[in-house]
């Protein structure tokens, strides 16, 4: 009954706009049980002009809404347009986006989140296995293999960063190492020279066998799998990826959204917009938002009000900084 779209800068990382909708009101729900023929009725309808209702359709749709209303505001409070699109590639949101801004003139660029992009190895490789049966079973498509050709695809993109050509030949060496077994080595496309992520070509240069090979892909599921990889690696795709950005912190103000209003409990759209703005507050200012809110109330925060907000700073500053170090990511991968 209630969703909200926000729009979040690609460069500073700050909300910079949020649209709040909600299809339920409290008094439409209570009146339409009135003869809409009544005077009573007529008079409330004439006198209802804040519904709360501020949307109509389905659940899904108002993210395009949203997103819709988002950018026709830019242009008509502030005169400005986005130039950079950077969603979802299974949404309607940036079809509608960039209709709208066909109509004034301007266009919109298209980005692809890397982590939405890299999902979509494992969907298809899911998919592929349901539809045949020649896939299925031990040494072939599992759920662990199609883990591991799904990571190594991400990893191809994000250690490639604006380089298509090198982009496009890591993920081909991305499938056939992980098809590569101890009877069927497929390290051809692999890097060479001590440095190389690939264990076999870091083996061959160093002089050692540390490398230990996986149980591989039998050739008939390689040739399976490899259009597939085709699919994803085409360079249109692959361009929208060149930035090597992910969509991890709108999924981190989803999060601050969602524990001030749960979705578990229902509320109205006033108690849903507070929860809201005071997320967007704390996404963008930190819990020091807080003590402004205050003295805008006319309320002059104390010493433990200040303390705990500055604590609060530090803890989730230290968690995140905890959170990117390279040990921290080799203990999440292990477990």
């Amino acid at each position: 009954m209630n969703g909200c779209v926000a729009v979040i800068s690609i460069d500073t990382g700050c909300v910079l706009d949020v649209e709040p909708m909600s299809r339920f009101c409290k008094e439409c729900q209570v009146h339409d049980k009135l003869d809409i023929a009544s005077v009573e009725y007529k008079q409330w309808k004439a006198e209802h002009s804040n519904c709360k209702a501020d949307f109509k359709g389905s659940a899904p749709a108002m993210e395009p809404e949203g997103a819709d209303r988002i950018f026709k505001r830019s242009v008509e409070k502030h005169g400005l347009h986005y130039t950079k699109y950077f969603g979802d590639g299974d949404s309607k949101s940036f079809q509608r986006v960039q209709d709208t801004y066909k109509d004034i003139g301007k266009k919109v660029e298209k980005y692809e989140c890397i982590g939405h992009v890299q999902k979509r190895v494992g969907a298809a490789l899911r998919k592929l296995r349901k539809n045949k049966k020649e896939v299925r079973g031990k040494g072939r498509l599992t759920d662990k293999m199609i883990e591991r050709l799904q990571n190594y695809y991400g990893i191809a993109i994000r250690s490639n960063v604006n380089n298509l050509e090198a982009m496009k030949e890591a993920i081909l060496a991305a499938l056939f190492h992980c098809a590569s077994s101890s009877e069927n080595e497929y390290h051809n496309c692999c890097p060479d020279g001590r440095d190389s992520w690939c264990g076999f070509k870091a083996d061959k240069a160093k002089g050692t066998s540390n490398f230990k090979p996986g149980a591989g892909l039998p050739l008939k599921v390689i040739a399976e799998v490899k259009p597939i990889f085709a699919r994803l690696s085409d360079e249109h795709l692959l361009q929208k990826c060149l930035h090597g950005l992910t969509q991890n912190q709108n999924e981190s103000f989803n999060r601050m959204i969602w524990d001030r209003v749960p979705k578990s409990t229902f509320v109205g759209k006033d108690i849903f917009e507070f929860g809201l703005y005071d997320a967007v507050a704390n996404f963008n200012m930190g819990a020091e938002a807080v003590k402004d809110i205050l003295k805008k109330l006319g309320i002059e925060p104390g010493c433990f009000t200040s303390d705990h907000c500055r604590d609060l700073d530090n803890s989730r500053i230290f968690y995140a900084e905890y959170k990117c170090k390279d040990s921290s990511k080799t203990a999440r991968k292990k477990l």
